[in-house]
């Protein structure tokens, strides 16, 4: 189904250069020549190489790569904390590389905010004054703004700290003063700079825990910044993997992991765990023979199978919904009864799954069964493909045909 949602985030071409030279080094650069060509030519370093991606509204959308990938710098990029060398930024139809001082100050206090890796708390303020300074810049009055402050806190799970100050709260906490203070503004963009990056293990994992429930509350638009790829899957919607200034690949994280588009970035992500992440819907084959009850008796049914040379079959009902499977050897006891429907030989307690179910999900289901897994639309129960036992566990184990049958003989002798 097509995404409706309206394009927040809109970046054309958007390109850095650091240096004295940037006008020569960006014409190079038009040019096709090399970033390395480019900086012993001119002295100047390509930040941002010709980036272009749209952000849909509510979307939580990572910027991730290495240390000098680029990625910091593009969202400074965004909000005009750096200047940009060529290309535009559109924030809701109106380009900001265009707009004024003035202009973009607004922008800034009313509709991006900003969370980065240095929580940066004002240590001599307490936790409410401290969430609150973005508004008193703003100018707003003092109840008004520690209301909004008090609100925001609570939201991250603050609230009874408000009097606190910085020293007395872990680096966690903290953050979540961090965010709090961002939240505050009631921006529709959030921008967080490797926020969580600074954390320990545990605490990080909590925050991003934390984001990812206020964002089910609020459905901000977000662009978080990160160099770590488990960080990136587990908060994004959509990812894009930097590399050298340039955008090497933007889509969801079962696209990059089973579709990478480049080699940098399929050797970025050898080492994730696919079974968390692989779902159902990209494993399912969906060219599906079927038999229907009640058209379809045994001996038509039979001959589906001898057509394709399967001996198991997938049912549906009149309104395609999934009832369960039929096996060859039952259907050929029907046809010597002269039995008319294939009921008696439909197997109803049979696996099933949404297209949702990772690979992780799904494997615990074909651990006593013979069956496929059918994937099924929630709603309406039809059957939308078939996942077969083989290529799951293939997914799961990234063994080949030779360890798949060995795994077989194993579970059959048990």
């Amino acid at each position: 189904m097509e995404d409706q949602r309206k394009i927040k985030i809109k970046v054309e071409d958007l390109t850095l250069i650091f240096g004295k030279r940037k006008r020569e080094a960006l014409s190079l650069l038009e040019k096709g020549i090399s970033k390395e060509e480019i900086l012993n030519k001119t002295k100047c370093t390509v930040g941002v190489n010709k980036v272009n991606f749209e952000i849909k509204e509510g979307e939580v959308f990572v910027i991730m790569g290495l240390s000098g990938s680029g990625k910091s710098t593009l969202i400074r990029c965004l909000n005009r904390l750096i200047e940009p060398t060529a290309g535009k930024v559109f924030f809701k139809e109106h380009n900001i590389t265009n707009e004024t001082n003035k202009e973009l100050l607004e922008t800034r206090r009313t509709e991006m905010s900003m969370v980065f890796q240095k929580f940066g708390l004002l240590p001599h303020r307490t936790i409410l004054e401290n969430a609150a300074f973005g508004l008193e810049i703003r100018g707003e009055e003092k109840q008004e703004r520690e209301e909004k402050a008090l609100q925001a806190l609570e939201t991250v799970g603050l609230k009874g700290y408000e009097h606190q100050y910085p020293s007395a709260m872990s680096g966690g906490m903290q953050q979540r003063v961090g965010l709090a203070r961002a939240l505050a503004n009631d921006p529709e963009v959030l921008l967080m700079d490797e926020a969580f990056s600074a954390l320990d293990p545990l605490i990080k994992s909590d925050m991003q825990d934390e984001l990812l429930e206020i964002q089910n509350k609020l459905h901000k638009t977000i662009v978080f910044i990160t160099h770590d790829l488990d960080e990136a899957i587990k908060v994004g919607d959509r990812i894009a993997i930097m590399k050298d200034g340039i955008v090497e690949q933007i889509g969801t994280a079962e696209d990059i992991l089973t579709r990478p588009a480049t080699e940098y970035v399929e050797a970025f992500v050898n080492k994730v765990d696919r079974k968390t992440i692989i779902t159902a819907e990209s494993l399912m084959f969906k060219k599906i023979t079927l038999v229907q009850m009640p058209k379809d008796g045994p001996k038509g049914s039979i001959r589906k199978m001898r057509t394709i040379g399967v001996d198991v079959l997938p049912v549906e009902d009149e309104h395609r919904k999934f009832l369960g499977y039929v096996w060859l050897k039952d259907l050929l006891e029907l046809e010597k009864e002269k039995e008319m429907s294939v009921e008696k030989a439909l197997k109803t307690n049979v696996p099933s799954v949404y297209k949702c179910y990772s690979v992780e999900d799904m494997l615990p289901l074909i651990t006593e069964t013979k069956y496929p897994l059918a994937v099924i639309e929630e709603v309406t129960g039809k059957l939308l493909g078939l996942i077969s036992q083989s290529s799951l566990i293939i997914e799961a184990t990234r063994f080949g045909e030779k360890e798949i049958s060995e795994l077989k003989e194993r579970a059959n002798e048990m």
